[in-house]
């Protein structure tokens, strides 16, 4: 009943009223994949030796990976909302989890989805895509994003029963790893019943299935990758000549880090390969400083993760093993989501007009800096996976080293399909800031790009800022070097020429001072006519 449900409303959809465009039968389809919380531990980006992710791999390998991309905010919802609408953080002043349409900017300025709806696209998506969902924007959007599934006693949500305290004390978000386990008998502290369940407040609850992994409902990213495949069929039986945009957002692997058994079978605990970590490698950072009055607590939750986790399973390499095996599960879960709709895509007559992106909406640690969680400047949480395949255009196996960010996705997209370029609804929205990635997707080794020579990062001070952009911390990446600025004035300079693994802080060190004032000028001119409150306390 559910499906042929989906069938009619999508029927309504393209029969209803649309623009008339001679060339609408000719434009492409977009094919959209967000994989939430997604670091580089996938195979073709080597963050982990044991990552399984054959399905991203083919996808890649068919087309162009940017090997050097980063997030503009190392946070779901301002991250989201900057790719969306194609409007950087410092612009809008959405540098947090604050819903993007109570921004004037930014509600004010054309979604990717709107503009492509505009032009007469069918746009429809399910999962997460933006952090806040407005349906408003989409032709029709199918599942809201959904963070389970979690333990549930018939009134909260709770962490895995097999996680110990303090990690357990986190909460059923951040605190719950573990393979699905039958919970029939299981109870909560409380001693109320247990069992797994689907939804939230807001949708309402849904009881889960699970025996075991032979007998048990599907998770809601595996509901999302099948409502995805059955509407790229729909899409290829319809005679209708209106092109697509398709969106699917995957949570995995956003916490919780459950999933099904299967999937944690084939990462052996006692054969986890922890990360490459420096012992004291937080030593020579300024994150610290950064948290120090207490003001925001997504800037200290990295390290009370990383505390609570080595408390709870004994020690820093028993509570990281657990993290990491948990981890690598549900990217390989979430991998099978992605091959499932990338299946259907290749089945179907479409594969040969439809532009496929897969893009994360930031990274997160694993123990680095003694830090596991997102929303820092280093590298790993600000890294990403970002790969495109564009038929008549990119060749098989193509490799982009020079940085790009998610800004550049949504110029990208506009101008691939010959839209236009224009999205400020009125004169409070704000024009597109980043630039077409096509050269790149064309000849990956090509010199030849109107985008900056450097990647710009923002996080989020703390609400006694007011979304003022100079208050902010910042970080900007060039090819070989990362520079990172707080509002505290420290700064952080990184070669990755000679350290990879950002282990050495070249700030204070005289062989790098030209280097460091070079970085210290590019970030200026890319947050200009903005004042930086860093490079007014610089030490």
């Amino acid at each position: 009943m559910k499906y042929c449900l989906v069938i009619l409303l999508t029927s309504f959809f393209l029969n209803r009223a649309a623009p008339s465009f001679d060339h609408l039968s000719d434009q492409p389809n977009i094919l959209l994949i967000m994989v939430d919380d997604l670091n580089d531990c996938i195979e073709q980006l080597g963050g982990h030796a044991q990552s399984l992710t054959p399905n991203m791999t083919r996808l890649a390998k068919s087309g162009v990976i940017f090997k050097r991309a980063y997030t503009n905010a190392p946070m779901c919802g301002p991250s989201r909302s900057s790719m969306l609408t194609g409007v950087l953080p410092h612009h809008s002043g959405n540098f947090y989890q604050a819903p993007w349409f109570n921004n004037e900017v930014l509600n004010n300025t054309r979604t990717l989805m709107e503009q492509f709806k505009q032009a007469g696209y069918i746009v429809s998506g399910t999962g997460k895509i933006l952090h806040h969902l407005k349906r408003e924007v989409w032709s029709h959007f199918e599942n809201p994003a959904d963070y389970s599934p979690t333990p549930f006693d018939g009134q909260n949500r709770l962490p895995h029963p097999n996680v110990p305290s303090p990690f357990s004390d986190i909460g059923w978000v951040d605190g719950s790893l573990g393979p699905f386990i039958n919970l029939q008998g299981r109870t909560s502290s409380e001693g109320k019943p247990l069992h797994w369940t689907t939804g939230n407040p807001n949708m309402g609850y849904k009881p889960m299935n699970y025996i075991d992994d032979d007998n048990r409902d599907l998770t809601p990213d595996e509901v999302n990758a099948q409502w995805a495949a059955q509407q790229i069929q729909h899409f290829a039986n319809t005679s209708e000549n209106h092109p697509f945009f398709l969106a699917v957002g995957f949570l995995r692997p956003h916490t919780p880090l459950v999933a099904p058994q299967k999937y944690f079978d084939r990462f052996p605990l006692d054969q986890i390969k922890l990360t490459v970590i420096k012992s004291n490698d937080a030593d020579d950072t300024h994150l610290k400083m950064a948290y120090q009055d207490g003001d925001v607590h997504a800037l200290r939750f990295g390290k009370e993760m990383f505390e609570a986790i080595s408390q709870a399973y004994g020690s820093t390499e028993a509570g990281l093993r657990r993290w990491t095996q948990a981890y690598l599960a549900c990217v390989a879960a979430v991998d099978d989501n992605v091959g499932q709709v990338l299946d259907a895509l290749d089945k179907t007559a479409l594969k040969d007009n439809t532009i496929v992106i897969l893009a994360s909406d930031h990274g997160f640690h694993m123990g680095e800096k003694d830090y596991l969680y997102k929303n820092s400047l280093w590298e790993e949480s600000t890294r990403i996976p970002l790969m495109m395949r564009v038929p008549g255009l990119t060749k098989p196996g193509g490799q982009v080293e020079h940085p790009v960010s998610l800004i550049d996705v949504y110029p990208t997209l506009v101008d691939l399909c010959g839209l236009s370029k224009e999205t400020m609804k009125n004169e409070k929205g704000h024009p597109l800031d980043g630039h077409s990635m096509k050269p790149f997707l064309e000849n990956p080794k090509t010199r030849k790009w109107a985008g900056a020579r450097a990647a710009l990062t923002a996080v989020y001070a703390g609400d006694v800022t007011q979304g003022n952009p100079g208050l902010q911390h910042y970080s900007i990446r060039t090819q070989r070097y990362r520079y990172i600025l707080y509002n505290t004035g420290e700064e952080e300079l990184y070669d990755h020429k000679k350290d990879p693994y950002e282990w050495f802080n070249q700030g204070g060190k005289s062989r790098y001072k030209r280097k460091l004032n070079k970085m210290r000028e590019e970030l200026r001119q890319m947050v200009h006519p903005y004042q930086l409150l860093g490079f007014a306390k610089l030490k």
